[in-house]
């Protein structure tokens, strides 16, 4: 079993998960390179798209469970204030 990391939810505050630290890292470095830096910011489905060439293949093999770490590591990010919602509809998503 490979090293941990606490992740926040922005949606329940207090709470943390532990959850697999390389793929989290990953994702995070992910989200920071593929992330605009301003409004409108990117959708979900964008969001998904802009992130997949970050994501390395030894650990997400054929793109599998992208969708799981894309929300776990979203939610996380805009509880530490890294990532910011858009009041938008469909939801939108940027860096801080």
């Amino acid at each position: 079993m490979g090293d941990k990391i606490a992740v926040e939810n922005v949606n329940h505050p207090g709470k943390t998960t532990n959850v697999d630290a390389e793929k989290y890292n990953a994702t995070k470095a992910a989200f920071l390179k593929g992330l605009p830096k301003a409004p409108p910011g990117l959708t979900q489905a964008e969001v998904r798209e802009a992130i997949r060439p970050h994501m390395p293949e030894h650990l997400f093999p054929g793109g599998d469970k992208i969708g799981w770490w894309q929300k776990c590591v979203q939610l996380d990010l805009e509880a530490k204030g890294i990532l910011v919602r858009e009041n938008a509809k469909p939801l939108r998503w940027h860096l801080a």
